[in-house]
């Protein structure tokens, strides 16, 4: 089994997860707080520290639990990932009652608190590092999954122009953060301008509210996971509490990184109103 959520042994590793009620509990506890650390879990829950690791360590062979080092710390968040795929892909092949299921759960998953917001979402695609990487870098790639696309050199510094859904945006501290290709890949994220605003549709309120926030940036981390399987992990950080702009990427990179994961294993990005 490689422990890709897209197949029918990770679809039942999930249920198999889901199926414990102490899973279930460490999946509630995250859910209230997200990024926790081992101890923290341990000290919010009537379990030991050995119970609590080995229901995280199936947690993150199922893919429901994605963690991201901060120094000599290992913080845990919820990923939604293989319910988001499983409701694309199965969702068919299940009665109402576990779709209902399936669907409050991925609502749960995608809706977490903003008190301390980091988005953290981690997928295995059948691909390779290379072509996940150009995926991620080339216009021809991302303008069909994601109708954005970016002009710049991808050295570290170099200024970066999104041309996001048809609107050009350009800003000095629009930057490359890192670039090791087939591996790493960090920048920052795009200013807010009123004409993204009106393609969009969003009020004077929310275009103020989101101007106003510190710029956050993405990561992208891709790691060989089999023959033929990346494991990509995207870690969006840097916002501010309560941030508008970390609830709508916990909306929408979701759906992205699902029809990148389509494109390059089908050949075709997921339908828009997927």
């Amino acid at each position: 089994m490689d422990g890709n959520p897209g197949t029918r042994a990770g679809m039942d590793e999930v249920f198999k997860a889901l199926a414990d009620p102490s899973r279930r509990a460490l999946l509630d506890s995250l859910n209230a707080r997200n990024g926790q650390t081992l101890r923290e879990l341990c000290a919010g829950l009537d379990m030991t520290r050995q119970s609590v690791s080995k229901h995280l360590a199936v947690l993150e062979e199922a893919g429901l639990v994605a963690t991201v080092r901060r120094g000599r710390e290992k913080l845990h968040y919820l990923n939604a990932a293989p319910v988001h795929e499983i409701a694309h892909r199965w969702i068919s092949r299940y009665d109402r009652a576990r779709v209902q299921a399936l669907a409050d759960l991925k609502l749960a998953l995608e809706e977490t608190p903003m008190d301390a917001p980091t988005f953290v979402y981690t997928t295995y695609i059948r691909t390779t590092p290379q072509k996940l990487w150009q995926a991620l870098t080339e216009p021809a790639f991302t303008r069909r999954y994601w109708a954005t696309e970016f002009t710049t050199d991808w050295s570290v510094g170099s200024t970066m122009t999104w041309d996001n859904h048809g609107v050009l945006i350009s800003d000095p501290e629009q930057v490359v953060l890192e670039a090791e290709p087939y591996s790493r890949l960090s920048y920052t994220w795009h200013a807010i301008t009123p004409e993204l605003a009106k393609r969009f549709g969003w009020d004077e309120e929310l275009l103020a509210r989101l101007s106003g926030e510190a710029r956050s940036k993405v990561t992208f981390t891709i790691e060989e996971a089999a023959a033929q399987v990346v494991k990509l992990t995207v870690v969006h950080d840097g916002f501010e509490p309560g941030s508008s702009m970390a609830e709508m990427v916990s909306h929408g990179w979701p759906n992205v990184v699902a029809s990148l994961k389509s494109l390059l294993e089908t050949g075709e990005p997921l339908p828009e109103d997927a």
